[in-house]
């Protein structure tokens, strides 16, 4: 997969804080990690935390919705038991 170099991604910026050679060398040089397993395996930890969060926030949105519609039914039973 192509890197999109307009993109500056976190692990970039510790990777350079860290060890500017390093970063030359992967960025520049295209030089290979010397253990792409764990490279692989932090892909996999982000993705699937971002997975989390997404799913976190549509449980937000769900459970927004049936609040307001909780309070809308007790809206109209206030209005049912007072006016009817």
């Amino acid at each position: 997969m192509a890197k999109d170099r307009s993109l500056v991604r976190a692990s970039d910026i510790g990777a350079w804080a860290f060890c500017h050679r390093a970063w030359w060398l992967a960025n520049v040089q295209g030089v290979p990690h010397r253990n792409l397993a764990i490279l692989e395996e932090g892909t996999a930890v982000h993705r699937a935390h971002g997975h989390a969060v997404v799913r976190a926030n549509r449980l937000h949105k769900v459970g927004l919705l049936l609040l307001g519609m909780g309070l809308l039914l007790v809206i109209l039973l206030l209005l049912w038991f007072l006016l009817g």
